[in-house]
């Protein structure tokens, strides 16, 4: 009886690989997509390699996996890439479809449009490698340059400084500066005077004089920049005025 049963269970092995031979289900995809001369057995392979990518990346999304094990799956996929761009070359050789040309671009499973560096591409926790994240990470952009009319915009008096007199600030620094210049120049000068370095010849009463040039030297200078008349000026002027104004009464009459 155990005979006749492994009897038919060869019988039944014989004749399930017989229908796998005639159906091409256990035929091993070649090596080379050069090989392969048909259109429609070069679909099927493109469509068997898809099918393996689509697994990896489902399996690398898996960031417990470990490190070395997601560079491999990510090594294996770039790997199943490329030979899909060499089935997909030769179907466009035989005559068939251009998936090149028209195919979209290669996403991950959130959506995203897969990274990748002269051809590479990282898939799910492969991004988050150590090492690989820099290489996505982009530079802000340069500030835009301004032409030469934009820049000529921004020139006015500003620019040369003549406003800056007009902030409130400058002319007082200016002027505590100038007093310290003086008081320093004018302590100097008493040094030189003590120690006799000076031949010149000093009253008794030298420190009240120096004291009152002091304070002139230091008290705030006005420079008038218009001529001021005088008293006898104005009394001039008015009257000339009045034999004007007689002269031309005495005209009209």
């Amino acid at each position: 009886m155990a005979r006749n049963a492994e009897k038919a269970m060869t019988t039944l092995a014989r004749w399930r690989a017989a229908k796998e031979a005639e159906t091409g289900k256990n035929e091993r995809r070649p090596y080379l997509a050069s090989e392969c001369t048909d259109v429609k057995k070069c679909e099927k392979w493109r469509i068997e390699i898809i099918r393996e990518i689509s697994k990896k990346v489902a399996q690398i999304q898996n960031a417990g996996l470990g490190e070395f094990r997601i560079r491999d799956l990510n090594d294996e996929i770039n790997k199943l890439l490329r030979e899909k761009r060499h089935w997909e070359n030769q179907i466009s050789n035989l005559g068939g479809p251009h998936y090149r040309r028209y195919g979209p671009k290669t996403f991950d499973a959130e959506g995203r449009e897969v990274p990748g560096n002269r051809g590479y591409k990282y898939f799910g926790a492969a991004k988050d490698l150590p090492g690989v994240r820099e290489l996505f990470e982009q530079e802000p952009p340069p500030p835009p340059k301004k032409s030469r009319g934009e820049l000529m915009r921004e020139v006015d008096a500003n620019y040369y400084g003549y406003l800056d007199d007009d902030d409130g600030v400058l002319i007082p620094l200016e002027e505590k500066a100038s007093k310290e210049a003086m008081k320093n120049a004018m302590d100097e000068w008493k040094e030189k005077l003590k120690k006799g370095e000076l031949n010149t010849n000093v009253e008794e009463d030298q420190p009240f004089e120096s004291a009152a040039i002091d304070d002139e030297l230091l008290a705030p200078r006005f420079v008038s920049h218009v001529e001021v008349p005088t008293q006898k000026d104005i009394e001039d002027a008015l009257l000339r005025k009045k034999k004007k104004e007689l002269l031309e009464k005495y005209l009209n009459e």
